[in-house]
């Protein structure tokens, strides 16, 4: 028997975990545990319950009912699909604490601050949630709930990890010497090589979007739209792909969802021999290392991997260009 139930939210975090919310119109949202748990039926059942009661609304003016307006502003609206999953994760966290219930008039850079020591021991998180307030209060001003952006001069903290490790030439090579010419696996990491695209990208492209010798992107996170030259070793490996739909099918001949690609590229990287760590995204890091290495320029490489800052382009190819300097140094020294 297959049961429909209403008002459950899925939100996807950056790590494949799927969260599940009931949420109805007027209420605050609850967490629920896993739909697999088997106290599942039973929180759900709680938390309608408690839904059916008189609604408790986020009161109007505190940080909790600004979250709110603005996931229901037109500039959250503009946000591609993915940025949204992501960032209602962390609202939906903020929404629970108990300085939700502040004024927003109120706030001042040092609550800001306060709320970013509580994530010290991750720096990311906290530099996310930052990200979120700034942009809550930028909507406060624009909608005339206060005159400032109290998170606007808060510092972020300095992250301590670089994110995903970038695959080494070595890496790359013990990969592909394992996966044979014809193979989805190999066809994914040339794809995400010699494109220097996102996952969520790559899971998308098919042979309508090759036009002659470009490769043709529309970035799903930012919207922006590229022409990749195609790579020799690339061509090569996509006259060997399927014909119809994606490039990178399931066993069933479906495209892969970008957390599902994600989980399947773990086993194919453990199958090859290679350590935890090694990710889809590091790949996109090898690509603007190479970029950087073979002498190209930041724009330039920013016309490939599509980065709307230059210095996101900087910190990814900041130990190549280290060592291009360092060897130049070193051999003016007689």
């Amino acid at each position: 028997m297959i049961l429909r139930l209403k008002y459950i939210h899925k939100v996807k975090g950056r790590n494949g975990a799927v969260h599940y919310y009931l949420r109805r119109k007027g209420f605050r949202a609850v967490s629920l545990p896993d739909m697999r748990d088997l106290g599942f039926l039973a929180a759900y059942q709680a938390a309608l319950a408690e839904t059916q009661r008189k609604p408790v609304l986020a009161l109007p003016h505190t940080l909790e009912g600004l979250i709110e307006a603005w996931s229901r502003s037109a500039h959250f609206a503009s946000l591609s699909p993915a940025t949204q999953t992501t960032y209602r994760r962390i609202m939906f966290d903020l929404q629970k604490q108990d300085y939700a219930a502040g004024m927003v008039a109120e706030f001042e850079p040092v609550h800001i601050r306060r709320i970013m020591a509580r994530h010290a021991d991750t720096p990311a998180a906290a530099n996310n949630r930052l990200k979120i307030l700034r942009l809550a209060f930028d909507h406060a001003v624009d909608d005339g709930w206060r005159q400032d952006n109290p998170a606007k001069t808060v510092k972020k903290y300095r992250e301590k990890a670089e994110g995903a490790t970038p695959w080494k030439e070595e890496q790359i090579t013990q990969f592909l010497d394992h996966w044979p010419v014809g193979t989805a696996p190999r066809l994914a990491l040339l794809l995400l090589l010699y494109s220097g695209q996102r996952r969520s990208d790559v899971v998308r492209m098919g042979r309508q979007h090759v036009r002659g010798d470009l490769l043709e992107v529309t970035q799903q996170k930012t919207g922006a739209s590229l022409m990749i030259p195609l790579h020799s070793v690339l061509a090569y490996e996509l006259e060997h792909a399927p014909q119809e739909g994606t490039f990178l099918q399931t066993g069933k001949g479906e495209a892969f969802t970008a957390n599902g690609f994600y989980m399947r590229f773990k086993s194919w990287r453990a199958a090859a021999g290679l350590p935890d760590g090694l990710s889809p995204h590091g790949l996109r890091k090898a690509a603007a290392r190479r970029l950087a290495e073979a002498g190209c320029s930041a724009h330039q490489i920013a016309a490939i991997t599509g980065h709307a800052t230059l210095s996101e382009v900087e910190r990814y190819t900041r130990a190549a260009d280290q060592e291009m300097l360092a060897r130049a140094a070193m051999a003016k020294i007689r």
